[in-house]
């Protein structure tokens, strides 16, 4: 799996074609994934960063952590981006884990 090509698509705006290419890093079944993430477009001034969601069982079920690094200093636009993104996505995975 690792090495394995892939993109993700949302909704495009002025500044990002709203494509985003990535490449698997490493996978451990029910542990770990991890991918590079390079958004497409002018304003991602060819940004690649690694996004890694890790799983621990606790007493309770799971802990899920997500994590976005390789920001520069120079990306403070992709990096308040990406942080009310996923917020967004995490906020929304919490809804329907909560309704299962």
């Amino acid at each position: 799996m690792r090495g394995h090509l892939f993109k993700l698509r949302a909704n495009p705006n002025p500044h990002w074609n709203g494509v985003t290419d990535c490449e698997v890093l490493a996978v451990v079944p029910e542990k770990l994934l991890s991918y590079t993430w390079n958004s497409s477009g002018d304003e991602a001034g060819r940004l690649i960063t690694v996004v890694t969601f890790t799983l621990t069982p606790t007493n309770q079920g799971t802990h899920l952590r997500m994590e976005q690094s390789g920001f520069r200093s120079d990306n403070e636009q992709n990096y308040q981006g990406a942080q009310y993104g996923w917020q967004k996505f995490l906020a929304e995975l919490d809804r329907v884990v909560a309704g299962l």
